[in-house]
């Protein structure tokens, strides 16, 4: 009877098992789940904090690309004033050069040109040296040396003329220290004090630059 009752008891279903019989959870368990929570914990709160995190490489890359912008834009600008002040030099070297050249073509003679003055001195003091009075028909060799000598000298200044080498006989002018050399001052009545009163030795200029200076004797005050 005793073993029937146990059988009946153990075959009789019982409403609460999860009640009625106690859990028991391990350390280990306990462990692995507190773990795997909070590495749960841990990922929601990286992935919370990454989406709330402000993004600050792109700001970086940014700021980097900017400031690489400004340092380009600062270098072409340097870069293009150094192209304008070469330009700018080359173009004064460039006529400065033409402006020598030029000089040099007009200027060039100017030697040469001194030299022929003195022979234009010598027949300037030639057809003045030959008395007026004895030009006759009566001596008719003397006339034609001084129609010479005059043709000569109108032919010598046409041609100083022609390369821009111009007479200076400056009487009765004021006085320019760029054009005219003083020999003496001396008081002249009729005559106003500063004008030149004499000239002992006629000047040249070329191409408006004085190649000599006229001698003169200017009028001063009394």
């Amino acid at each position: 009877m005793a073993a029937a009752r146990c059988v009946r008891l153990l075959l009789r279903p019982r409403r609460y098992p999860l009640l009625s019989c106690p859990l028991r959870t391990s350390p280990r368990l306990l462990c692995i789940a507190t773990q795997q929570k909070s590495t749960g914990q841990n990922l929601e709160d990286d992935q919370s904090q990454s989406q709330n995190k402000p993004k600050a490489e792109p700001m970086s890359a940014e700021k980097i690309f900017i400031e690489e912008k400004a340092k380009l834009e600062e270098q072409l600008k340097e870069m293009t004033d150094k192209y304008k002040r070469a330009l700018a030099d080359t173009e004064n070297l460039r006529q400065r050069s033409q402006k020598l050249v030029e000089e040099a073509k007009l200027y060039g003679i100017q030697s040469f040109c001194k030299d022929l003055l003195e022979v234009a001195d010598i027949l300037e003091k030639a057809t003045e040296s030959v008395p007026k009075e004895e030009l006759k028909d009566e001596n008719p060799h003397l006339k034609n040396l001084y129609d010479g000598l005059v043709m000569t000298e109108v032919q010598i200044q046409k041609v100083f003329k022609k390369h821009g080498l111009l007479k200076l006989n400056p009487v009765g002018a004021k006085f320019d220290p760029y054009e005219h050399e003083a020999l003496f001052h001396a008081p002249m009545e009729g005559k106003e004090p500063g004008t030149i009163a004499l000239v002992s030795k006629v000047g040249y200029k070329l191409h408006g630059r004085t190649l000599r200076p006229a001698l003169v004797g200017v009028v001063k005050e009394s």
